[in-house]
Protein backbone atom coordinates (compact mmCIF):
# COMPACT_ATOMS: atom_id res chain seq x y z
CA UNK A 1 0.00 0.00 0.00
CA UNK A 2 1.27 3.40 -0.31
CA UNK A 3 3.85 4.48 2.29
CA UNK A 4 4.84 7.93 3.56
CA UNK A 5 7.80 7.66 2.09
CA UNK A 6 7.29 7.48 -1.34
CA UNK A 7 8.80 10.13 -3.36
CA UNK A 8 7.39 11.74 -6.80
CA UNK A 9 9.67 12.15 -10.02
CA UNK A 10 9.49 14.23 -12.30
CA UNK A 11 9.64 12.82 -16.49
CA UNK A 12 10.50 14.89 -19.63
CA UNK A 13 8.65 14.61 -22.81
CA UNK A 14 11.52 12.72 -25.68
CA UNK A 15 9.48 12.76 -28.42
CA UNK A 16 5.67 12.91 -29.15
CA UNK A 17 3.05 12.50 -32.34
CA UNK A 18 2.56 8.77 -31.83
CA UNK A 19 -0.42 6.76 -31.59
CA UNK A 20 -0.64 4.35 -29.04
CA UNK A 21 2.84 3.38 -27.69
CA UNK A 22 3.11 -0.34 -26.63
CA UNK A 23 5.78 -2.76 -25.42
CA UNK A 24 8.80 -0.80 -24.53
CA UNK A 25 12.40 -2.50 -25.21
CA UNK A 26 15.78 -1.11 -24.48
CA UNK A 27 17.71 -2.82 -27.37
CA UNK A 28 20.80 -1.63 -28.88
CA UNK A 29 21.26 1.72 -27.45
CA UNK A 30 17.53 2.38 -28.09
CA UNK A 31 13.92 2.74 -27.14
CA UNK A 32 12.01 0.04 -29.26
CA UNK A 33 8.17 0.35 -29.07
CA UNK A 34 5.03 -0.31 -30.96
CA UNK A 35 3.48 2.12 -32.47
CA UNK A 36 -0.64 0.65 -31.81
CA UNK A 37 -2.61 1.38 -34.80
CA UNK A 38 -0.04 2.06 -37.28
CA UNK A 39 1.54 -1.28 -37.69
CA UNK A 40 4.98 0.04 -36.82
CA UNK A 41 7.78 -0.94 -34.98
CA UNK A 42 10.19 1.79 -34.15
CA UNK A 43 13.19 2.93 -32.33
CA UNK A 44 14.13 6.21 -30.34
CA UNK A 45 17.06 7.09 -29.52
CA UNK A 46 17.66 9.55 -25.94
CA UNK A 47 17.54 12.70 -28.04
CA UNK A 48 14.02 11.48 -29.49
CA UNK A 49 14.98 10.85 -33.20
CA UNK A 50 12.59 7.73 -34.50
CA UNK A 51 13.60 5.42 -36.91
CA UNK A 52 11.01 2.89 -38.42
CA UNK A 53 11.90 -0.24 -38.24
CA UNK A 54 9.72 -2.83 -39.28
CA UNK A 55 6.27 -2.16 -40.61
CA UNK A 56 3.35 -5.15 -40.17
CA UNK A 57 -0.59 -5.30 -41.24
CA UNK A 58 -1.33 -5.88 -37.63
CA UNK A 59 -2.16 -2.58 -36.27
CA UNK A 60 -3.26 -3.75 -32.09
CA UNK A 61 -1.94 -5.79 -29.70
CA UNK A 62 1.15 -6.10 -31.07
CA UNK A 63 4.23 -6.71 -29.05
CA UNK A 64 8.13 -7.43 -28.99
CA UNK A 65 11.13 -9.21 -27.49
CA UNK A 66 14.31 -10.28 -29.12
CA UNK A 67 15.38 -14.38 -28.84
CA UNK A 68 18.80 -14.86 -27.61
CA UNK A 69 19.88 -15.06 -30.93
CA UNK A 70 19.28 -11.71 -31.60
CA UNK A 71 16.27 -12.31 -34.06
CA UNK A 72 13.52 -10.20 -33.06
CA UNK A 73 9.77 -11.83 -32.34
CA UNK A 74 6.71 -9.86 -33.04
CA UNK A 75 3.26 -11.37 -31.56
CA UNK A 76 0.38 -10.39 -33.65
CA UNK A 77 -2.07 -10.37 -31.11
CA UNK A 78 -5.34 -10.84 -33.53
CA UNK A 79 -3.97 -13.22 -36.02
CA UNK A 80 -3.02 -15.39 -33.31
CA UNK A 81 0.77 -15.91 -34.89
CA UNK A 82 4.22 -15.21 -32.95
CA UNK A 83 6.20 -13.78 -36.22
CA UNK A 84 10.12 -14.05 -36.11
CA UNK A 85 12.52 -11.95 -38.28
CA UNK A 86 15.37 -13.41 -39.99
CA UNK A 87 18.47 -11.94 -40.41
CA UNK A 88 17.69 -10.94 -44.15
CA UNK A 89 14.62 -9.05 -42.95
CA UNK A 90 11.87 -11.65 -44.05
CA UNK A 91 9.20 -11.87 -41.70
CA UNK A 92 8.03 -15.49 -40.93
CA UNK A 93 6.00 -17.55 -38.52
CA UNK A 94 7.88 -18.79 -35.17
CA UNK A 95 4.80 -20.29 -33.47
CA UNK A 96 1.33 -20.63 -34.71
CA UNK A 97 -1.17 -19.85 -31.55
CA UNK A 98 -4.86 -19.92 -33.28
CA UNK A 99 -5.35 -23.44 -32.01
CA UNK A 100 -5.50 -22.06 -28.39
CA UNK A 101 -7.66 -19.41 -28.67
CA UNK A 102 -9.41 -17.27 -30.93
CA UNK A 103 -9.36 -14.15 -28.41
CA UNK A 104 -6.11 -11.79 -28.91
CA UNK A 105 -2.85 -12.26 -27.75
CA UNK A 106 -1.55 -9.08 -25.87
CA UNK A 107 2.43 -9.26 -24.42
CA UNK A 108 5.46 -10.98 -24.81
CA UNK A 109 8.60 -11.67 -23.00
CA UNK A 110 11.90 -14.16 -23.39
CA UNK A 111 13.60 -15.13 -20.69
CA UNK A 112 17.00 -15.76 -20.36
CA UNK A 113 17.14 -19.07 -21.37
CA UNK A 114 15.25 -18.73 -24.34
CA UNK A 115 11.65 -19.67 -23.08
CA UNK A 116 8.88 -17.42 -24.83
CA UNK A 117 5.67 -16.01 -22.68
CA UNK A 118 2.84 -14.77 -24.46
CA UNK A 119 -0.33 -13.53 -22.62
CA UNK A 120 -3.54 -12.80 -23.37
CA UNK A 121 -5.88 -15.34 -25.83
CA UNK A 122 -8.03 -17.51 -23.12
CA UNK A 123 -12.34 -17.70 -23.48
CA UNK A 124 -14.22 -15.34 -25.23
CA UNK A 125 -15.40 -12.10 -23.29
CA UNK A 126 -18.41 -12.11 -21.61
CA UNK A 127 -20.62 -10.00 -23.37
CA UNK A 128 -20.18 -5.86 -23.03
CA UNK A 129 -16.57 -6.87 -22.33
CA UNK A 130 -13.53 -6.09 -24.42
CA UNK A 131 -11.68 -8.94 -22.95
CA UNK A 132 -12.10 -12.73 -20.97
CA UNK A 133 -9.61 -14.27 -18.44
CA UNK A 134 -7.01 -14.34 -20.02
CA UNK A 135 -3.67 -17.18 -20.05
CA UNK A 136 0.00 -17.49 -20.41
CA UNK A 137 1.57 -19.79 -22.75
CA UNK A 138 4.80 -21.12 -23.28
CA UNK A 139 7.01 -21.59 -26.15
CA UNK A 140 10.61 -23.24 -25.33
CA UNK A 141 13.16 -23.41 -27.50
CA UNK A 142 12.56 -26.78 -29.40
CA UNK A 143 8.87 -25.37 -30.33
CA UNK A 144 6.91 -27.13 -27.80
CA UNK A 145 3.66 -24.82 -27.45
CA UNK A 146 1.99 -25.37 -24.10
CA UNK A 147 -0.59 -23.30 -21.88
CA UNK A 148 0.82 -22.57 -18.43
CA UNK A 149 -1.61 -20.46 -16.25
CA UNK A 150 -5.11 -19.54 -17.02
CA UNK A 151 -8.02 -17.42 -15.64
CA UNK A 152 -5.42 -13.79 -15.51
CA UNK A 153 -7.17 -11.13 -14.85
CA UNK A 154 -6.78 -8.89 -17.98
CA UNK A 155 -2.70 -10.40 -18.81
CA UNK A 156 -1.03 -7.26 -19.39
CA UNK A 157 2.63 -6.99 -19.10
CA UNK A 158 5.22 -9.41 -17.66
CA UNK A 159 8.54 -9.78 -16.32
CA UNK A 160 11.23 -12.70 -15.50
CA UNK A 161 13.29 -12.64 -12.71
CA UNK A 162 17.00 -12.19 -13.33
CA UNK A 163 17.99 -15.56 -11.93
CA UNK A 164 15.10 -17.03 -14.22
CA UNK A 165 12.99 -17.83 -11.31
CA UNK A 166 10.10 -15.91 -11.29
CA UNK A 167 7.52 -14.59 -13.76
CA UNK A 168 5.73 -11.37 -13.06
CA UNK A 169 2.45 -10.76 -14.81
CA UNK A 170 -0.03 -7.67 -14.35
CA UNK A 171 -3.63 -8.68 -13.71
CA UNK A 172 -4.76 -5.19 -14.64
CA UNK A 173 -8.12 -5.89 -13.60
CA UNK A 174 -7.70 -7.29 -10.61
CA UNK A 175 -5.37 -4.59 -9.32
CA UNK A 176 -2.12 -6.84 -8.54
CA UNK A 177 1.25 -8.28 -9.82
CA UNK A 178 0.78 -12.04 -9.67
CA UNK A 179 3.99 -13.92 -9.41
CA UNK A 180 4.89 -17.71 -10.57
CA UNK A 181 7.71 -19.79 -9.75
CA UNK A 182 9.05 -21.38 -12.94
CA UNK A 183 10.45 -25.00 -12.96
CA UNK A 184 13.51 -25.87 -15.13
CA UNK A 185 11.31 -26.84 -18.06
CA UNK A 186 9.23 -23.86 -18.23
CA UNK A 187 6.43 -24.56 -16.41
CA UNK A 188 5.46 -22.26 -14.06
CA UNK A 189 3.44 -23.07 -10.69
CA UNK A 190 2.90 -21.44 -7.12
CA UNK A 191 0.81 -18.86 -8.16
CA UNK A 192 0.79 -16.08 -5.65
CA UNK A 193 0.04 -12.37 -5.26
CA UNK A 194 3.30 -10.03 -5.51
CA UNK A 195 1.48 -6.57 -4.65
CA UNK A 196 -2.33 -5.58 -4.27
CA UNK A 197 -1.88 -2.46 -5.78
CA UNK A 198 -4.07 0.48 -5.58
CA UNK A 199 -3.90 1.18 -9.37
CA UNK A 200 -4.55 -0.51 -12.55
CA UNK A 201 -1.18 -1.85 -13.50
CA UNK A 202 -0.39 -2.45 -17.30
CA UNK A 203 3.35 -2.70 -18.59
CA UNK A 204 6.00 -3.44 -16.30
CA UNK A 205 9.92 -4.01 -15.53
CA UNK A 206 12.16 -4.45 -12.54
CA UNK A 207 15.05 -3.50 -11.03
CA UNK A 208 18.12 -4.33 -9.43
CA UNK A 209 16.80 -3.83 -5.49
CA UNK A 210 14.20 -6.16 -6.10
CA UNK A 211 11.29 -3.60 -7.13
CA UNK A 212 8.96 -3.55 -10.19
CA UNK A 213 7.43 -0.60 -11.93
CA UNK A 214 4.00 -0.42 -13.03
CA UNK A 215 2.55 2.03 -16.23
CA UNK A 216 -1.16 2.66 -15.14
CA UNK A 217 -3.45 4.19 -17.68
CA UNK A 218 -6.61 5.68 -15.70
CA UNK A 219 -4.57 7.16 -13.05
CA UNK A 220 -2.09 8.56 -15.40
CA UNK A 221 1.38 7.39 -13.97
CA UNK A 222 4.15 4.79 -13.34
CA UNK A 223 4.57 3.46 -9.46
CA UNK A 224 7.50 1.84 -8.41
CA UNK A 225 6.60 -1.22 -5.48
CA UNK A 226 8.06 -3.58 -3.59
CA UNK A 227 6.78 -7.19 -3.06
CA UNK A 228 4.05 -6.74 -0.61
CA UNK A 229 3.23 -3.30 -2.45
CA UNK A 230 5.19 -0.72 -0.61
CA UNK A 231 4.86 2.56 -3.19
CA UNK A 232 8.58 3.58 -3.38
CA UNK A 233 8.13 6.62 -6.18
CA UNK A 234 5.45 7.63 -8.41
CA UNK A 235 6.07 9.51 -11.56
CA UNK A 236 2.78 11.19 -12.20
CA UNK A 237 2.22 12.86 -16.35
CA UNK A 238 -1.07 14.22 -18.16
CA UNK A 239 -1.83 11.76 -19.79
CA UNK A 240 -2.69 7.63 -19.43
CA UNK A 241 0.69 5.75 -19.22
CA UNK A 242 0.58 2.53 -20.93
CA UNK A 243 3.95 0.77 -20.56
CA UNK A 244 7.17 1.64 -19.15
CA UNK A 245 11.01 0.33 -19.51
CA UNK A 246 14.09 0.55 -17.70
CA UNK A 247 17.22 1.70 -20.11
CA UNK A 248 20.16 4.28 -21.29
CA UNK A 249 23.32 3.86 -20.51
CA UNK A 250 23.61 2.69 -16.77
CA UNK A 251 20.02 1.24 -16.92
CA UNK A 252 18.51 3.96 -14.77
CA UNK A 253 16.49 5.92 -17.38
CA UNK A 254 12.92 5.31 -17.09
CA UNK A 255 10.94 5.08 -20.18
CA UNK A 256 7.35 5.58 -20.62
CA UNK A 257 4.90 5.48 -23.05
CA UNK A 258 2.01 7.86 -22.78
CA UNK A 259 -1.45 8.89 -24.71
CA UNK A 260 -4.48 10.38 -23.93
CA UNK A 261 -7.33 7.41 -23.16
CA UNK A 262 -10.34 7.77 -24.52
CA UNK A 263 -11.79 3.84 -24.76
CA UNK A 264 -11.10 0.64 -26.43
CA UNK A 265 -13.32 1.93 -29.61
CA UNK A 266 -10.98 4.91 -30.18
CA UNK A 267 -7.91 3.25 -29.34
CA UNK A 268 -7.65 2.98 -33.91
CA UNK A 269 -7.99 6.97 -34.75
CA UNK A 270 -5.85 10.26 -36.39
CA UNK A 271 -5.54 10.96 -32.92
CA UNK A 272 -2.05 11.29 -32.24
CA UNK A 273 -1.28 11.87 -28.95
CA UNK A 274 1.59 9.29 -27.89
CA UNK A 275 4.53 10.32 -26.00
CA UNK A 276 7.79 9.24 -24.96
CA UNK A 277 9.00 10.37 -21.70
CA UNK A 278 11.81 9.62 -19.51
CA UNK A 279 12.84 9.88 -15.62
CA UNK A 280 15.79 9.23 -13.76
CA UNK A 281 15.44 6.19 -11.73
CA UNK A 282 17.22 5.28 -8.32
CA UNK A 283 17.97 1.46 -9.70
CA UNK A 284 19.15 0.02 -13.16
CA UNK A 285 17.25 -2.35 -14.57
CA UNK A 286 17.43 -6.06 -14.66
CA UNK A 287 15.77 -9.17 -15.85
CA UNK A 288 13.90 -9.84 -18.93
CA UNK A 289 12.99 -8.10 -21.03
CA UNK A 290 16.24 -6.94 -20.39
CA UNK A 291 17.98 -3.38 -21.35
CA UNK A 292 21.96 -4.53 -21.15
CA UNK A 293 23.97 -4.47 -23.83
CA UNK A 294 25.24 -7.28 -24.92
CA UNK A 295 22.56 -9.90 -24.04
CA UNK A 296 20.04 -9.37 -27.44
Amino acid sequence: MPSSKSVALNAKVITEGLAFGESPRWHDGRLWLCNWGTGEIIAVDTDGNIEIMLKISATLPYSIDWLPDGRLLVISGREGLLLRQELDGELVTHADLRSLSNSPWNEIVVDGRGNIYVNGGGPAPAPGEHFGPGTIVLITPDGTIRQVADNIAFANGMAVTPDNKTLIVAESHANRLTAFDIAADGSLSNRRVWADLDGFPDGICLDAEGAAWYADVPNKRCVRVREGGEVLQTVAVDRGCFACMLGGPAGRILFIVAAEWRGFEHMVSDARTGQVLSAEAPAPGVGWPSYSPGIR
